[in-house]
């Protein structure tokens, strides 16, 4: 789970279906992100960002105040790259950009500018029938969210009508049960990949990657699909 630790930050790989702390949406009796690095890494710790509990990934904590306001500042100018890799239904096109406002976590809430990239790493055609259509399409991208609003990545594209597979919120019910059923993939492909950002005691440049989990690297190997290599850092 721990990727690095050092004496100013933490960073996890987080797992898919963990909540990253407590809230009234959780069970007091499930395990919680932030615990769970505390059994290994004393001290006060501050999350930085967060994760959806359905989302995996690279996740980044500061070890004091002074820190995390150093890093929540990189986060509010967009100095901190952020990479998911996404599995979605259809072919999008090649490389593109969601340009949409989102509301915050109530519906009825002011929208705020929203900027998500991406692009397509790979497609598949599955032979299997769902409702009129034999065959379904697929596709693997890789995406790069500039702004943080609530649940982004899945909003924005299920506003692209290219929603990922495993999205039970704003996805599409007969594709993830396709996926459930015939791959037994019970989690949401959406995976925060790699994070780079400048190390708050001397400024390097950091860049960490977070593997796939065992289902998320089935898909990929079952459709053939590879992904890029890490670029240097």
């Amino acid at each position: 789970m721990i990727l690095h630790v050092d004496e100013q930050i933490v960073v996890v790989d987080k797992p898919a279906g963990m909540p990253v702390h407590r809230s009234r949406l959780v069970n007091d009796d499930e395990v919680y992100l932030v615990d769970a690095v505390r059994g290994h890494v004393p001290g006060p710790l501050h999350l930085i960002h967060r994760l959806d509990r359905a989302t995996s990934g690279v996740l980044l904590i500061g070890r004091s105040p002074e820190v995390a306001a150093t890093l929540g500042r990189q986060f509010m100018a967009r100095e901190v790259a952020k990479t998911y890799l996404a599995v979605c239904r259809g072919w999008p096109d090649e490389d593109g950009v969601i340009d949409y406002p989102l509301p915050g976590v109530r519906g009825n809430s002011a929208r705020k500018p929203a900027l998500t990239r991406w692009r397509r790493l790979g497609t598949i055609e599955v032979p299997l029938a769902v409702g009129r259509y034999p065959q379904q399409r697929y596709a693997l991208v890789e995406v790069d969210p500039e702004t943080g609003r609530y649940r982004q990545i899945r909003r924005h594209f299920a506003h692209l009508r290219h929603p990922l597979i495993g999205d039970t919120s704003h996805g599409r019910t007969e594709h993830n049960r396709l996926y459930r059923q015939h791959f037994g993939v019970h989690r949401l492909l959406l995976h925060a990949w790699r994070l780079a950002f400048a190390h708050p005691r001397d400024g390097r440049r950091l860049q960490f990657s977070a593997p796939l989990d065992d289902p998320f690297a089935g898909v990929l190997e079952r459709f053939g699909w590879s992904l890029p290599d890490d670029p240097p850092h």
